[in-house]
């Protein structure tokens, strides 16, 4: 869209930049793109084909797919039809399926079938709901676990009987006059909401985010004011496009008109070359571990990365020689930090570009236009002092309007308009946001709080070390002991006593981990480190020791 035109919705924002920058890219993957044009057309016979469907405003559509093309026309095609789009984690397994597919209503969901070995959406819907299979009306479901549930998707042949072909939709769409879309998006008020985000596994069960059409546009708007963003741009985001992470540089880009580039998953490699080729302005990476993947990566010291003005990069999280790394191949690119969340509707707090080095690569920046921040003291409910921690607590009109059908988390989360985030920060004298952690990554040691981040973070200056996560695991005598979980650097070896060794005397003794465990591979939500599974497995195998 055209930069200061007034549109606050999702449909309103794609439709004015279709006019404006019709054949320019709109999105691009390393093998195929769209114009916006192209994705203006395509949205709307979605949009089509779920009001064909007996889609009604305001119902809920469930999008159960990998990064690809056709998400964002299947996203933007249901908001078209005045529906409520539920992306879901397409790493969720069967229980968590059943779970969301009830628990956000859904009347239709948009699937596939085998996309990788071992990743096949249908076989995960099926044992989610064995009675799909069972002479089911593909066009009317009947499902016992999921009764709003009406239809279900396949997209990419074969797929098994219950399931709905998109030729079937699409061509049903046929008969839906223009003037119909037109209306249905004209009828969509900017506190609508526009989708469900649940938010990652770190709980047992995943709550739904309500973010308003206002919220996603106008936060991401206000991230390309930040940024400087014009339609000259080409944002490249690895992040999944059904993740908070991925849909807000999305909605930033296609606002300004510019280029969306993405990858169907991550690969360093590809994403490298794609770097390279397409020659991206604005790299959103974000996290420690895609950012990690990049820089050790054979082809990252001969890619051609001039091209990029900005990264967000947020070293303030990041374990010191990634910093380094990317600072010496990427001298002229404008480092940023974030802070951010879903229910922020995305980034809440970023660099300003013409900050101090210091500043962009050591905090997570300023707030965004619109966000108020304070820190809380988490026991006693008073503000905290400049560069104190504390609980971040946020205060604006893009933050979500609750979580859906959760009215006592809702009101444990939002407290006379302010969302409580469950996050350790402070803000400097300047204004400068910093994370810390969450708050359920706190300790309580012997009665001493310890901010897991702070052992990590140290840790992590160990040359041998990759990555470090810290959990609380019981103790008899102190309540909770921290220990290590590490993943070693490539071709780097190391004994546990040496980082124990390596934290004693620098730490005190109380933050000292009481073990150190090596992992190869970490138990992954969308874009986070599960550490409850990291404790639930240690855990467990000091339960089978001791009855051993």
């Amino acid at each position: 869209m055209a930069q200061g035109q007034p549109n606050y919705t999702m449909s309103k924002m794609l439709r004015a930049s279709a006019e404006a920058y019709g054949p320019s890219d709109a999105v691009v993957f390393p093998d195929d793109r769209r114009s916006y044009d192209e994705l203006y057309r395509a949205a709307r016979a979605w949009a089509k084909g779920f009001v064909a469907a007996g889609v009604k405003p305001g119902e809920h559509v469930g999008i159960l797919l990998p990064t690809r093309i056709d998400f964002f026309e299947i996203l933007f095609g249901i908001m078209m039809a005045g529906g409520v789009a539920v992306p879901v984690n397409a790493r969720y397994q069967s229980g968590e399926l059943r779970y969301l597919v009830a628990d956000a209503d859904l009347v239709m969901l948009v699937t596939t079938g085998r996309v990788a070995e071992n990743v096949d959406f249908a076989e995960r819907l099926q044992a989610a709901f064995p009675d799909l299979a069972e002479g089911q009306d593909s066009g009317s479901l009947a499902l016992a676990d999921a009764p709003d549930l009406r239809q279900v998707i396949c997209l990419d042949p074969p797929c098994q009987s219950g399931l709905t072909s998109p030729d079937t939709i699409l061509a049903a769409g046929r008969a839906i006059s223009d003037e119909e879309i037109d209306r249905r998006i004209d009828a969509i008020k900017d506190e609508d909401v526009a989708m469900i985000l649940y938010t990652s596994g770190t709980t047992a069960n995943p709550k739904g985010a309500l973010i308003s059409h206002r919220g996603q546009v106008a936060n991401s708007r206000n991230l390309g004011t930040r940024y400087e963003v014009t339609s000259e741009d080409k944002v490249w985001s690895p992040l999944p496009i059904y993740h908070i992470a991925g849909i807000l540089p999305m909605t930033m880009i296609l606002d300004r008109g510019g280029a969306y580039m993405t990858v169907p998953h991550f690969d360093a490699g590809v994403a490298l070359d794609m770097l390279d080729r397409e020659k991206g302005t604005i790299a959103y990476p974000s996290f420690v571990t895609i950012m990690q993947d990049l820089i050790t990566h054979e082809k990252f010291e001969q890619t051609d990365l001039s091209s990029l003005r900005v990264m967000n990069s947020n070293f303030a999280v990041q374990p010191a020689w990634i910093k380094e790394a990317v600072a010496k191949a990427m001298p002229d690119t404008i480092q940023v930090g974030t802070y951010g969340l879903t229910e922020g509707a995305g980034t809440v707090s970023t660099s300003r570009l013409d900050d101090s080095y210091e500043i962009r690569t050591g905090r997570c920046g300023k707030p965004l236009q619109e966000w108020e921040i304070r820190i809380v003291d988490p026991e006693t409910g008073q503000d905290c002092g400049a560069g104190q921690k504390g609980e971040i607590v946020l205060r604006g009109p893009n933050m979500l309007k609750g979580y859906y059908k959760a009215p006592d988390k809702t009101a444990e989360a939002i407290r006379d308009g302010w969302f409580y985030t469950g996050d350790i920060g402070s803000v400097d004298a300047d204004g400068n946001v910093m994370f810390h952690g969450r708050t359920k990554d706190m300790l309580k040691v012997g009665g001493e709080n310890v901010a897991a981040a702070e052992i990590e973070s140290h840790l992590q200056t160990h040359p041998a070390v990759k990555l470090a996560q810290v959990v609380g695991i019981p103790d008899p005598r102190y309540s909770e002991v921290p220990v290590a979980f590490i993943e070693l650097a490539a071709g780097k070896n190391c004994e546990e006593d040496e980082l124990i060794d390596h934290c004693r005397g620098f730490l005190a003794g109380f933050k000292v981990p009481r073990s150190v465990h090596f992992v190869r591979e970490w138990p992954m939500s969308t874009s986070k480190i599960q550490k409850f599974k990291l404790r639930e497995e240690l855990l467990a195998q000091r339960d089978q020791t001791a009855a051993g």
